[in-house]
């Protein structure tokens, strides 16, 4: 793959000491993008724009940690395990809050660019999907920081709480402050809403590309975040009406390390957590929940695909769908029918939620023993998917976001760890569900810190 390096790679917003970034300015002789070709490959960056944001999933309930393994975890990991005040004690350089920025510089360096080139009746096509993978990927990238760096969206207090940085332009003396959370999330559904006009309805072979599919699916997504559930289904069925394949479980090998590719028929997008030594398959310290794990039929195939038996007898996370040994965090259509059943559980149609749970799970469950589930009222529904949602997206960068959204509720989720036998809780709506900005990114920006 033919990879770009421009002048915008040493910003300080990605690994650059703050003195580093002062004293170093722009080069002429560093290649700057300019044709269509260029942004298309600088947008297919995989190393760059396919990673997201793992302290989420670290802060998470879906694993523990052998006391055995606590001493070789990195500080951050440690940290976030514990939902400790101070994540990083000092350290900055943090890939969680760098490499989403780093994405969105890019996706901006592109938005700007394709001003300069001229649109012609043999490019429009070209030109139009560009742009709408460049706003994709940028509120791909805000919607991850948000969901660790900022607390869960309330619509009561969405003008007053804390959002990221909006970062919209290429200009690297641009000075921001934080935007509230009203403003962050405007700016990713603005930017979605347009890239779904823009965007291919075709899947691209390696799942990197953005599509329209993908981009109804995160607004599906964004906003079951937002507990604006009618128009969360309205987008989970839009993208379910162009691309709705699901796996059928029985094809897929236990025994394999790797049961499922990154090309498998129910990815739209791929994406992956940046590297971390808990969440990482087959290699991993992080177990399985145990009451998680003991929550799969005999019969449900998920048990065997998704996780191992170790050495001591205990249960750890396979690969999934990236293939590799890093937790897929992408867009997939089982998550998107998980999604629209939700919604429609919460707007009193058990029927149709109903349909869209057995639909996905008669894939899931040994050929032949699969009773579809039913529901005599619309919260006996919500609960069964809800349950049935944490079984099917384990380690996949979403129950962080749930646990936050579900706690404005009354489901009053309290993660709970025991390290040297000291119990940690995470108490309900505790302000310790935005994490700490990163100390270089916070001294450099001059950014509020958040509350913990």
């Amino acid at each position: 793959m033919k990879v770009y390096h421009i002048f915008i790679l040493c910003l300080g917003l990605i690994s650059c000491k703050k003195k580093e970034f002062l004293d170093e300015r722009p080069r002429s002789d560093l290649f700057v993008p300019s044709t269509l070709e260029d942004f298309q490959a600088l947008l297919d960056n995989d190393f760059v724009i396919g990673l997201t944001p793992v302290l989420g999933e670290l802060s998470a309930d879906n694993y523990y940690i052998l006391q055995s393994s606590w001493t070789s975890l990195t500080t951050k990991e440690k940290n976030a395990y514990t939902w400790e005040k101070d994540t990083y004690f000092g350290e900055g350089k943090v890939v969680d809050w760098n490499t989403p920025y780093q994405q969105i510089l890019y996706a901006n360096v592109v938005l700007e660019g394709l001003n300069r080139v001229n649109i012609t009746d043999e490019n429009w096509k070209q030109w139009n999907n560009i742009k709408g993978a460049a706003l994709f990927t940028r509120s791909y990238a805000f919607y991850n920081l948000a969901q660790v760096f900022a607390l869960p969206y309330n619509a009561a207090t969405a003008n007053e709480d804390l959002g990221i940085p909006l970062k919209l332009t290429p200009n690297v003396d641009e000075k921001l402050n934080r935007s509230t959370l009203e403003q962050t999330y405007s700016q990713i559904l603005k930017d979605l809403l347009e890239a779904k006009t823009l965007l291919f309805d075709t899947i691209s072979s390696t799942r990197i590309r953005p599509n329209k599919p993908a981009a109804f699916a995160q607004l599906a997504r964004v906003y079951l975040s937002m507990g604006l559930y009618h128009e969360s289904e309205t987008y989970a069925d839009s993208s379910l009406q162009l691309y709705n394949l699901l796996i059928d479980y029985n094809s897929r090998d236990s025994t394999s390390r790797a049961p499922f590719g990154r090309t498998n028929a129910e990815t739209m997008y791929q994406s992956r957590l940046v590297e971390t030594n808990i969440l990482k398959g087959i290699s991993g310290s992080g177990l399985v929940d145990t009451n998680l794990y003991k929550s799969y039929s005999p019969n449900d195939l998920r048990r065997p695909l998704f996780f191992y038996t170790t050495s001591l007898g205990n249960f750890a996370f396979r690969p999934s769908y990236t293939g590799l040994i890093w937790a897929f965090t992408g867009l997939a259509t089982d998550e998107t029918y998980l999604i629209r059943a939700e919604c429609r559980a919460r707007a009193n149609n058990v029927s149709g939620a109903m349909d869209d749970l057995n639909t996905l799970l008669k894939q899931r469950w040994k050929t032949g023993t699969f009773i579809p589930f039913t529901a005599n009222t619309p919260k006996q529904a919500l609960d069964t998917i809800l349950v049935e949602r944490r079984k099917e997206l384990p380690c996949r960068g979403v129950r962080w976001t749930d646990i936050r959204r579900l706690n404005q509720g009354t489901y009053n989720i309290k993660p709970v760890r025991f390290i040297n036998n000291l119990p940690y809780e995470l108490p309900v709506n505790s302000p310790r569900y935005a994490l700490p900005i990163p100390p270089d990114a916070e001294q450099l920006g001059n950014y509020q810190q958040n509350e913990r």
